[in-house]
């Protein structure tokens, strides 16, 4: 009878260590995404600096190229891909505008939803 209370407060400490180690294996698993998320966070937030970067030197191009009205030119920037949207009054700056966009720094390509749209309308 002994050997048989022997056993069972045995096996009661083996069940409490296991679920012990259970434990502090799923609290350590619990803290590892707090790290992963954290540089998440810290990669996405400079990945939307750099878009914003990106954004205002296209912007800055756009303004200061002559021959070019670009007071209707809206452009956003993902990840290196700058979408040029709006609306300009000729015909022959939408490639200009492109081509503008496509020469600054860091740009990786262009996608051009111009639309031509002449002065007054």
């Amino acid at each position: 009878m002994q050997y048989i209370k022997s056993i069972q407060s045995a096996a009661g400490v083996l069940i409490m260590v296991c679920a012990s180690a259970g434990h502090a294996q799923v609290g350590a698993s619990v803290a590892e995404p707090s790290v992963a998320s954290a540089s998440t966070v810290s990669s996405q937030k400079a990945l939307k600096a750099e878009n914003r970067r990106l954004q205002k030197a296209v912007l800055r191009s756009l303004s200061q190229t002559k021959g070019l009205n670009a007071s209707n030119i809206l452009v956003v920037a993902r990840s290196g891909v700058i979408t040029l949207a709006g609306s300009v009054p000729a015909s022959d700056q939408l490639d200009l505008a492109v081509a503008t966009a496509k020469g600054v720094e860091g740009v990786s390509g262009v996608r051009n939803d111009l639309t031509v749209r002449p002065e007054g309308l």
